[in-house]
This record gives structure tokens, sequence and C-alpha cells, in this order.
């Protein structure tokens, strides 16, 4: 047998195609080439594949070898596709059986010495193979995170001869199986630390069901960071779907996450563009996208460069980003919830004419005007963030833990599932004429405060979604008055 074909995966943004490795012996000097649009990181295999296959104790065949990355046109990047490529030249050279590796995958960087090392992307690599209903042979250090894959198992290798035993049946690898056990109620940040508040309490908690966006404006100290903290312990759980999505971006960027935990980024304001959205040469996801499904937390907003504040304008809207390069187009999920905290002026004291404050009329415009108009049309919920008094930093009464707080949101999520199969949030103007219809009060309410506040027809829509939650968390059908007075109070002026 001069021939073989392995079945590999490769990485582009959150899929994973199929490669087909193809190798081919033939009369000639002594080469190895590979060919398939394969990058650096590929090309380089060649060395590591030779040295590992002699350190395995098997023959390096001395003639001219051929590999072929197919499709052609896919570029492939990484050391994932070793141990395929040297198993393809085992088969190929008749040093392995050829039917051995029918319905099996392999992905493992090889060391000289034949062990193999974990790569990136496991779970996405796991997800596809499942689909094609194949088996998947890996590193034992990516076995834990494959096995999070329902009804899925892996085969988890340490060395280049081990996975050889395993297709000469001579000793069988172990098999990882899905490992589902995780506590979606496990957060450290718990809302029993934050003393008073009780009205940026509440609109957390308006955040939380609904899923809307939220900005904190308040003096230093007050507790902005800290409630903003405190959201992914009160969110509604995610479902088994919503957690492998979440796990296979953490894969692809090789960053950690706690599986069954919505994500919490806080970026530094220091950050650029690219570092929220992500991009590069090969695309990878940025904060936008690491926040998926969870919270993207954005401390001290003004001091974000306007530029990069304005990159969050669309993936808002469409809930994912879209970044082309000359050679590739990734498409990546970005359905995060946005909550912002600021100050109200440079020094952070110009708050209900606080005289601390030293800063001059035009330095405090200049000062809120970073964030722009457009940007903070988006934000669903303003709330002031007052300075505490001492006699509520010293109250000992217990307050509402996230336990308590998170079975409300939870049975107000259950309710826009089962009435309309997605959060308010993601109600559509056409939607909303349905779901959120007001009766003839509440109408003219709407009217007074659309010319009062001069709301935007995006912001129109942005006080029914909310005031649709406040409704759901009430268990009301309709939306009443007091549920939108509530909703327009977090679109007034701040103070």
């Amino acid at each position: 047998m001069s021939f073989a074909k392995i079945y590999t995966r490769g990485l582009l943004g959150l899929h994973a195609p199929l490669i087909e490795v193809e190798v081919h012996l033939s009369q000639g000097l002594p080469s190895l080439t590979i060919v398939g649009l394969a990058e650096a990181a590929v090309r380089e295999s060649k060395d590591r594949v030779r040295s590992a296959i002699i350190n395995s104790g098997f023959q390096f065949p001395t003639k001219r070898l051929t590999i072929n990355l197919a499709p052609a046109d896919l570029p492939k990047d990484g050391s994932r596709l070793d141990l395929p490529i040297a198993l393809g030249i085992l088969i190929a050279s008749g040093q392995l059986p050829e039917n051995a590796v029918e319905q099996l995958e392999f992905i493992g960087e090889l060391a000289l010495d034949g062990h193999l090392r974990p790569t990136t992307g496991t779970l996405s690599i796991a997800i596809a193979c499942q689909h094609a209903q194949h088996q998947l042979i890996l590193p034992e250090q990516n076995a834990q995170e494959a096995s999070q894959l329902p009804n899925f198992k892996v085969f988890a290798a340490q060395h280049l001869k081990d996975v050889c035993n395993h297709l000469n049946q001579t000793a069988v690898l172990p098999q990882y199986a899905s490992k589902n056990h995780f506590d979606l109620s496990n957060c450290k940040f718990d809302l029993v630390d934050v003393k008073g508040q009780l009205r940026p309490r509440r609109a957390l908690e308006i955040a939380a069901a609904g899923g809307h966006s939220l900005l904190f404006r308040g003096p230093p100290g007050t507790g902005k960071t800290l409630l903003a903290s405190r959201l992914s312990g009160i969110l509604p759980p995610l479902n088994m779907q919503e957690n492998l999505e979440v796990a296979s971006i953490y894969s692809i960027a090789s960053a950690k996450h706690d599986f069954g935990q919505r994500p919490f980024r806080a970026p530094h304001h220091t950050a650029s563009a690219i570092a929220l959205v992500g991009g590069g040469s090969n695309p990878k996801p940025g904060e936008i996208t690491l926040a998926h499904l969870g919270v993207l937390f954005l401390d001290e907003l003004p001091e974000f460069d306007r530029k990069v504040l304005e990159v969050l304008r669309q993936p808002l809207e469409a809930k994912e980003i879209v970044i082309s390069r000359a050679s590739r187009q990734m498409t990546f999920p970005a359905n995060f919830q946005l909550i912002a905290a600021m100050n109200p002026c440079p020094c952070g004291y110009a708050f209900n004419q606080d005289s601390r404050c030293q800063c001059s009329p035009d330095a405090i415009k200049r000062y809120q005007n970073r964030i722009s108009g457009p940007l903070l049309d988006r934000i669903d919920l303003h709330i002031d963030v007052p300075p505490l008094q001492a006699h509520e930093l010293q109250d000992t009464q217990p307050v509402e833990a996230s336990a308590v707080v998170r079975e409300r949101v939870r049975q107000a999520y259950e309710l826009q599932i089962n009435r309309q199969n997605m959060p308010n949030m993601a109600l559509s103007p056409k939607q909303l004429e349905h779901y959120a219809c007001l009766d003839s009060t509440a109408q003219n309410m709407m009217n007074l405060a659309q010319q009062r506040l001069n709301l935007s027809a995006r912001a129109y829509h942005r006080v029914l979604r909310v005031a649709r939650t406040i409704a759901d968390l009430a268990q009301s059908e309709s939306i009443q008055n007091q549920h939108l007075s509530e909703a327009l109070s977090y679109r007034g002026q701040m103070s």
C-alpha cells in the first residue's frame, strides 16, 4: 500500500471543516512535500513527524512522500495535523493496517519523542465529529474538554505508540464519556454584598430578566462595579446547547471558562478596537465574542477611546460581528449583554451638585461627550447610583441573595420563552405590536413621554421591551401603566 487517507479537522472561525490528509509514496529521491494551502506551523510538521515516527520505534520511509491536505482552497494552520500526517505515513508505508482508521478522526501535535501535545478548538472539532458520526482520537489533555459534549465518546492518547497500538488492536485506548455534571447556580459573587442601592438592584434584575443593556452612573465608591459583577449570578441558566456554544468559543480562543457559567468579561479601558471585536491575519474572537451569552462590562466608559466604543454599535443590534480580511471572512457570535459604568465628570463628584467637584461646565460636557448619542441610545436602562449614607453601610438587616433574585428572573425568562420563544430584548418592532401592545391610557403616556424625552424610534421600542420585562417580572399578561412608567424612568435625563 503506497497511499493512505486520514480524516482530521481544521478551524474556520467557530466551525471545524473536514480535512482529508492524503499520503502517497512513490519512487524517487527521499523527500517530503506538503501541499494544500498549508501555513507555517503545518509546513514545519514534517520535521516533528519524522522525529516522532523514528523515536516511536517505526521506520520513516526513504521514498518520495507527497502529502495533500484537501480541500486545497481551505487554509490549514496550527499543529493539530501532526498526528494524522504521521499515521498517514505509517499506513502508506505498510506499518499500520489500512482499514483501521475507518470512521475515525485524529488531531494532536507531536513532540519529537512521539508524545502528544494538546491543541486548540477541541470542542468545535468534537461537535463536527459527532455530526459526521465519527469517533475522535486526541491528546489526553484535550479529552476532558471534548467530553463535555453529550452522547459522544473520545479516545485519549498520550503517545503516538498508544494510537498505533489501538489501531493494531493490541492495546485499546481509554474512552472518555460525556461529563455533564455542573452547578449552574455556583457563583462566587452574590447580591448580599450590596448594601442599599435598591433602585440600581431593581434595574439589575430587570436587565437580567429581559437581556437588556444597562448604564450605571455615579461618583466613585458607590458600588457601580460591585453591582455589575453580580449580574452574571442572577442571569437565567444556559441550556446545554448554549453551554456548548460558549465553551466552543473559549476553546478556539484558548481561554479559561467554567462550563455551565455565563461569561463575564471586563476589558480595561485601554483595550483596542481589535481587542474588543477580534481580528488578526487569522481572525480570532475578541471580547464581545468571549462575552457571548454573558456580560460585557465596560468600567469607566468615557475613558475608552471613542473609536473603540463606536465599534460596539453594530454588534449590539446584529448580535454578531463580521471580520473581513483580504483572504477570508469570519462571522463570530456576539449576543452579549452590555453593562457600563461611568462617573459624571472627570473628577467623579459632579453628582447632585456635590461641592467637592471642581470641574468646569465645559470640562464636564467634554467628558460626557466622549460617549456618542447613538451608543447611549442603544443602552436600555440608564440608572443613577447615589452615594450611600453611613446608616445604610452599617445596616445589618439581611438583604436578598442572588439565589432569590435569580428565581424571579428565571420565572420571567421562562414566560418570555414560552410566549415568544425569545427574550424580550430580541423582539422586533413588528413582534412588539403583538406582545407589548398598550391600552389607550398607556399610549397617551407614551406619546407624552416621546415628546418630553425626545425619544428616537429605537429608544421608543427599547422602552416597550423594558416595560414588557417589568410586566413579566410582575407575572402580568399585559403592560400596565405602572410598568410603562417605571420603564420610562430609566430613559429620563440623569441628574
